[in-house]
């Protein structure tokens, strides 16, 4: 069975795109742990992100490099950081979140909610400062 990231680059599922190419598509993750945070996920359905092809490997961080500038202007943090988990969906990807400490990347946080117009308007900040 296909993995929700699977399904959502197939189009069967939506989502708040920020960016897509021939390899990746980003996305804001719909369960974030911070306003802001996004989904960068390859287009093949790997598990682990390190068994990725080195075409990904190599291109991942030119993909994302844009989105985490554009996020670090939209939302209040001294940094877009960067984790690679990948425990929650089989499918490699990594999160984009905007932090202020370290103690702002713990995934055990509550993950906040949003109502679709806010994740919307979250989603219309981010492209603006692409």
């Amino acid at each position: 069975m296909a993995s929700i990231f699977s399904r959502i680059i197939a189009g069967e599922i939506p989502c708040y795109k920020i960016a897509e190419n021939d390899l990746f598509i980003a996305f804001l993750d719909v369960f974030p742990i911070k306003e802001g945070h996004v989904l960068v996920v390859p287009k093949i359905e790997v598990d682990k992100f390190f068994d990725l092809d080195d075409t990904y490997i190599n291109n991942v961080f030119s993909f994302a490099k844009p989105i985490a500038k554009a996020i670090e202007k939209v939302f209040n943090c001294n940094r877009c950081a960067i984790a690679v988990m990948g425990l929650e969906v089989p499918h490699a990807h990594m999160h984009l979140v905007p932090i202020n400490a370290s103690k702002d990347l713990d995934f055990l946080h509550p993950k906040l909610k949003f109502t679709d117009e806010e994740f919307k308007s979250i989603q219309e900040k981010i492209l603006m400062n692409l």
